[in-house]
């Protein structure tokens, strides 16, 4: 899936980026505890014999190099069980596709049957799911069993098994990333397209590992979806309660939106952020009542933890470590991922080095440098001359620099529930706010039949399609009164994921080439689309003026994600270092991460010495190392946005995004003509 900050996302729910994440480096010695090493099935002779043989019947050979290196890895995966070195030999001169016009059409035909099989399996997982993501009866035990089951797990297990992998290994080759970007400059689409099917058949777990995987991330997600702050029933210390009786806010992304909202004229404004914050660390530390998460039965004062029923002060139960064990669980199916992965051994190398195609190193440098810099502090201190006051720990979330933080919140409410009753309404309008972003009328009706919007369980999410006659599906939350601001705010957030999702799956030249280079690059699309929603609501295009804030709301906004971002690292380091760790020694190990990264770059700027509430996010329980994809997408936003500026935007959206799967930097430098970097951000 695409998922996104706002909740985003694209999230790991869609196949592909399932598949991705799956792939375990080329390199690796085994790819189940039955395969057999290269050097114990086909050696160094025989794979020289099988390349000798073919170049003689084939003297015109466009790329001598590149059949040597299809036969060497399709030998590092040959199982002994499929045949000793004449078996194999046989094979590869059966099957090796010697001219580029046999190439071109073996591509061709796996390209129609991967479609086939990646689209439907996503269709199905789509189905199976939609008890956990839509609104609907209660769930039952086996929804939560169905949402789990994984229909794909067996695919590249039965594609080994009838040799489809191997044919496919030998024909395209798999390229690391320094090949990639060394051969960028070079190659064609087609090249660029070759690569990418080079890239489906590398080394993975079993199908029963891959299945632990996707089990503890539902079990997540499941936690995450139904963890809910019945905020209607806080009281403060004189017994007053400040929010709307029925307020019903999923942690963490409503209560920062909450948070946020609070930051436009309201004279009780500043103390609910107060009482949000003081939730927030409660969740954290799991000083939070059981009592009260999911539940409208208790009244609860979160500065004293007191909880009372049918208003007499009564026993809680605090939370405890339920919420580390969730995390603890994703650790653990990661460590049995593990063992099949000797190129790269640990969760962190397969988020970054393989599936963000980025080191883990430079995003942290990256992060470190931006978050740094002299800068903050000056924007600190505008927000500080703005607010009024000293500044405090949960003004990381400051939404001033927003236009619609002026217009009071309850009149956007109005219009966004008069305009959006139900789901329906909503995906009725998406042709015509498409429309007023600039896209020709034509395409706003074709994007808008692409995109099917439905009712959230949870916070919402996009989700996208895994072929050309599928949809992408815009989740979203809505109350009984219909859609309020924040979830309209959100809703367009995955819009732009849904817009991205459909322009790089159907207007991409090569089906294998769908998609973005990772997760960042529909984030980026997604927050564009996300700033522009008063614009939708029909308030007007961005002045000069509102442009600069807005510059400058990105700038405040990916110094807040970049913190969370390492924190999450830095707890995925710990584990690895502690690998028998409990759930109380994985939760002291949070907090003091994030107490860490808050005291070195945050604390000087906004104070509250060793605050942990970078370890607020719901992706570090429910969506294991995606967190540093949205401060990446911020950056990634930023550069597309002054590559924007004086051009037609939806002209731009829909050329960009039609580059498809290219490595990171090579699609930025075809977008806008430059590397992925915060220079650009900083100095301006």
């Amino acid at each position: 899936m695409v998922i996104f900050e706002v909740k985003s996302t694209t999230m790991k729910n869609i196949a592909f980026l399932t598949l991705l994440l799956m792939i375990i480096p080329l390199y690796s010695c085994k790819q189940n505890s039955g395969q057999e090493t290269k050097a114990e099935v086909i050696t160094e002779a025989a794979i020289n014999s099988i390349v000798d043989t073919i170049s003689k019947h084939n003297p015109n050979l466009d790329s001598p190099e590149r059949l040597r290196t299809g036969v060497r890895q399709a030998a590092m995966q040959w199982k002994i069980e499929y045949g000793d070195s004449d078996v194999f030999k046989n094979f590869c001169i059966e099957n090796y596709a010697e001219t580029p016009e046999k190439r071109r059409a073996l591509f061709d035909r796996l390209s129609v049957a991967l479609e086939a099989l990646w689209g439907g399996f996503n269709k199905i997982s789509v189905e199976l799911k939609k008890p956990m993501h839509l609104v609907g009866d209660t769930l039952a035990h086996i929804d939560y069993i169905l949402g789990a089951y994984d229909p794909s797990s067996h695919l590249s297990e039965d594609f080994y098994d009838n040799k489809i992998a191997y044919l496919t290994i030998l024909n395209f080759p798999f390229y690391t990333l320094e090949e990639k970007e060394k051969n960028a400059g070079q190659w064609t689409r087609l090249d660029w397209a070759y690569a990418r099917m080079g890239d489906i058949f590398i080394p993975k777990a079993s199908a029963a590992v891959l299945q632990l995987v996707a089990d503890a991330e539902m079990k997540g997600e499941s936690y995450i979806a139904d963890y809910n702050i019945m905020m209607g029933h806080l009281v403060n210390n004189e017994g007053k309660k400040m929010f709307p009786a029925d307020m019903k806010l999923l942690s963490h992304w409503n209560l920062r939106d909450e948070l946020k909202s609070n930051y436009a004229p309201g004279a009780e404004n500043f103390e609910k952020q107060k009482m949000i914050y003081r939730v927030m660390l409660d969740i954290v530390e799991q000083t939070i009542p059981l009592e009260v998460i999911n539940n409208p039965e208790y009244d609860w004062n979160p500065y004293t933890n007191i909880i009372y029923k049918d208003g007499k002060e009564t026993k809680a139960n605090p939370e405890g470590t339920r919420r580390y064990e969730m995390l603890l669980e994703q650790f653990r199916a990661q460590q049995a991922v593990d063992k099949y992965a000797t190129a790269y051994p640990n969760a962190l190398l397969r988020a970054f080095d393989q599936s963000m195609q980025i080191k883990q190193e430079d995003i942290e440098n990256m992060f470190i440098e931006y978050i740094s810099s002299p800068k903050v502090k000056k924007i600190a201190g505008m927000i500080k001359e703005r607010l009024g006051r000293p500044l405090e720990p949960f003004d990381i979330w400051y939404d001033g620099f927003k236009t619609r933080s002026a217009i009071n919140e309850d009149e956007l409410t109005q219009k966004t529930q008069r305009l959006y009753p139900n789901a329906e309404a909503y995906d009725k309008a998406i042709p015509s706010m498409l429309v007023k972003l600039g896209f020709p009328q034509e395409k706003a009706a074709f994007l808008g039949d692409a995109i099917v919007v439905e009712p959230a369980r949870g916070s919402g999410h996009a989700w996208g399609a895994m072929s050309r006659d599928d949809y992408a599906r815009l989740r979203t939350r809505l109350s009984a009164k219909g859609m309020d601001y924040k979830g309209f705010n959100i809703a367009v957030h995955e819009m732009g994921h849904n817009v991205e999702q459909t322009i790089s799956m159907r207007d991409v030249d090569f089906y294998i080439m769908n998609g973005v280079p990772n997760t960042a690059f529909t984030e980026a699309n997604a927050f564009v689309f996300q700033k522009r929603d008063l614009q939708l609501l029909g308030y007007g295009k961005t002045n000069e003026a509102q442009a600069k804030m807005n510059e400058l709301d990105i700038f405040w906004g990916a110094y807040e994600i970049m913190g969370v971002a390492l924190v999450d690292i830095n707890v995925w380091k710990w584990m690895y270092a502690h690998p028998e760790c409990t759930a109380e020694q994985l939760k002291d190990a949070v907090i003091a991460a994030a107490k860490d990264v808050w005291n070195k770059y945050y604390e000087p700027v906004l104070g509250g010495k060793d605050s942990p509430i970078l370890a607020i996010y719901s992706h570090m329980i429910n969506s294991p190392l995606y967190l540093a994809n949205y401060p990446l997408g911020h950056i990634i936003e930023y550069q597309l946005e002054q590559f924007y500026k004086g051009k037609n935007l939806a002209k731009e959206i829909m050329r960009i995004y039609s580059l498809g799967n290219l490595a990171p930097q090579e699609w930025m430098v075809q977008a806008v003509g430059e590397r992925i970097s915060t220079k650009a951000m900083l100095r301006e």
